[in-house]
């Protein structure tokens, strides 16, 4: 006969088994594998240069969204009186030569220069991502003539080339408006800067194009702009967000830039570039007419080129 202890026994552990066994499985239904933007995300959240280059840039957007809570003057406030005067607790960056106060007019140019930095950027990586991606696609030809033409425009050096096409656009004695100026400095920088985004989606497409997905979406039929906008743009946008991000901050050097030499941006709009070129014949003197604004330009594209650094080392395997 069948000992009824070992048969309870045996009845036990296989009891045992099949629980521990919905156990495993519940842990296993429960814990999702994580996505690449959220393993990258978590990764960024232990970088404290991240975290600070990202609180610099939600202040800077802030400034520029609503400069009135930042400061209690406006911009064209003047006061000949007190000109040239330093630093002090009633102007915390002093005033310039024609009375303006330092602080103010740095806090309201941080609008004009981010929103010169924004657009170009946007324009340049749209532009250079789209011939980017077709010449990674298309290959032979196509790739030969987008690549010599990216050429082409990466071989322009960017203040010839720019001195070019703004003073092309603006005959001498002529005043533009505002938006037209923002509009001409952002067309300048994005037809100078375009190749850098479209040589890195190009090396992206490049690779991507031989994963087994995008030969089987060929294989099924799939039409180009499919496979292009649905499969490959989603897997090779990672490097150029990398790119866009410090392309921002350069951007905003850019138009600082530009506005120093005379062609750039300028006054009756209020940026930090303008802010720099009205105190370069009074530097001597009076220093804190450019050290403020300069300050606000240095650490605004040091806090996009870390977010980026960030970004680029959280998106790489290698780098872990």
């Amino acid at each position: 006969m069948t000992d009824p202890n070992l048969v309870g026994g045996g009845g036990s552990k296989v009891a045992d088994a099949a629980e521990l066994s919905r156990i495993d499985d519940s842990a296993t239904e429960t814990k999702k594998p994580r996505s690449l933007w959220g393993d990258a995300w978590r990764q960024l959240r232990r970088k404290p240069a991240f975290v600070i280059s990202a609180v610099i840039i939600v202040l800077v957007v802030l400034i520029a969204i609503a400069p009135g809570l930042f400061s209690h003057r406006e911009a064209g406030f003047s006061d000949l009186a007190k000109a040239n005067q330093g630093p002090s607790a009633d102007a915390w960056f002093g005033y310039d030569n024609q009375g303006y106060d330092v602080y103010a007019r740095t806090i309201y140019g941080a609008r004009a220069s981010l929103l010169v930095g924004v657009f170009a950027t946007i324009l340049t990586v749209l532009f250079g991502s789209l011939i980017g991606i077709l010449a990674g696609y298309y290959g032979r030809l196509i790739d030969s003539l987008l690549s010599r033409l990216g050429d082409i425009f990466a071989g322009l050096p960017f203040v010839l080339g720019a001195i070019v096409i703004l003073t092309t656009f603006n005959a001498p004695g002529s005043s533009p408006g505002a938006v037209t100026i923002i509009v001409q400095v952002v067309c300048s920088i994005a037809v100078l800067t375009w190749p850098v985004a479209m040589r890195i989606m190009r090396s992206a497409t490049l690779v991507a194009k031989q994963l087994d997905y995008v030969k089987a979406a060929r294989a099924l039929g799939a039409s180009t702009p499919r496979i292009v906008f649905r499969h490959l743009l989603p897997n090779t946008l990672a490097p150029v967000l990398v790119y866009a991000t410090i392309a921002l901050g350069a951007a905003i050097g850019a138009e600082a830039t530009l506005a120093y030499l005379g062609i750039g941006v300028r006054p009756p709009v209020v940026s930090w570039g303008v802010l720099i070129s009205d105190s370069r014949d009074y530097f001597r003197a009076d220093p804190h007419m450019l050290l403020f604004p300069g300050a606000f330009v240095t650490v605004t594209v040091l806090a996009f080129v870390m977010l980026g650094d960030g970004i680029r080392d959280a998106l790489d395997p290698k780098s872990r």
